[in-house]
């Protein structure tokens, strides 16, 4: 009997709608090489499951409920969550994404998924921090309709700084990727004097002048929301005191961008 390959899941999460095209189911896998100081998903950074702490209540009665964090599923089990949404998907032209973490870094388990969805004539969208090696990225390109791929920082010495590692495969996969069949949106988190200085964004800017055709951009803007997920967890947080992220701010490197792409959002 063959084994089949097993992913680590954390989240499984229907009815999404910044994921992608139309209404998507979202499939968090756990597990990133990158630490970006502003992650608002550090559930997802090991490669393991963990205690997670979390404020319940039934009635007027709140309480701390410990829960254990991710899951292994095997692929067949993943398209059958994923299947029970098709008549969504088919009613708004949705799909699948693999979103995590980065399903990269659990390649095997990511082809196996988009490659069963792909069999389904289901959409397929992959978010990415592009970091991985060629060779994982092109085989899992030949199941992705889309990737929605995340340029943070231009130079290399920065991005080490801020995610833990320098960006030269993110560039290089982000090159040869744009010769693929799949679609590519770009995605920008915008961090207060981290990513939003004119010599970033105008960097990214005369990068993604490479990819021909370029439909979108989302531009996300910082938020808190992801502060008491550090806490639960112990861990440390960078940007404690940092505020949201200012709309006027945001507002106007948008305009800054619309000549990029067909489309621009804020938010994704």
């Amino acid at each position: 009997m063959e084994k089949q390959i097993k992913g680590l899941i954390y989240d499984i999460r229907g009815f999404s709608v910044n994921d992608g095209p139309g209404i998507r189911k979202t499939i968090f896998l756990k597990g990133c090489p990158l630490r970006c100081s502003w992650c608002h998903n550090p559930e997802s950074f090991e490669f393991s499951t963990r205690k997670w702490l979390r404020k319940e209540q039934t009635g007027s009665h709140i309480f701390n409920k410990m829960r254990i964090l991710g899951k292994y599923y095997t692929a067949d089990e993943i398209v059958e969550e994923i299947i029970t949404d098709v008549p969504f998907f088919e009613q708004s032209s949705g799909g699948v994404t693999l979103s995590g973490g980065d399903p990269l870094a659990q390649p095997d388990f990511s082809y196996e998924v988009l490659k069963n969805c792909k069999q389904l004539n289901i959409h397929t969208c992959v978010d990415t921090s592009g970091y991985g090696n060629w060779q994982d990225f092109h085989r899992i390109a030949t199941v992705t309709d889309l990737f929605l791929y995340d340029l943070k920082l231009a130079d290399p010495a920065q991005h080490k700084k801020y995610t833990g590692r320098d960006n030269r495969s993110i560039l290089e996969n982000l090159m040869k990727l744009r010769h693929m069949n799949s679609e590519i949106h770009i995605r920008i988190p915008l961090v207060e004097n981290i990513t939003d200085t004119p010599e970033n964004l105008d960097a990214i800017k005369r990068i993604i002048t490479f990819i021909p055709g370029l439909k979108r951009i989302d531009l996300l803007p910082y938020h808190t929301i992801a502060r008491r997920k550090y806490h639960r967890m112990n861990l440390p947080y960078k940007h404690e005191n940092m505020p949201e992220y200012p709309l006027d701010k945001a507002e106007k490197i948008m305009l800054n961008f619309s000549s990029s792409a067909e489309m621009v959002t804020l938010g994704g």
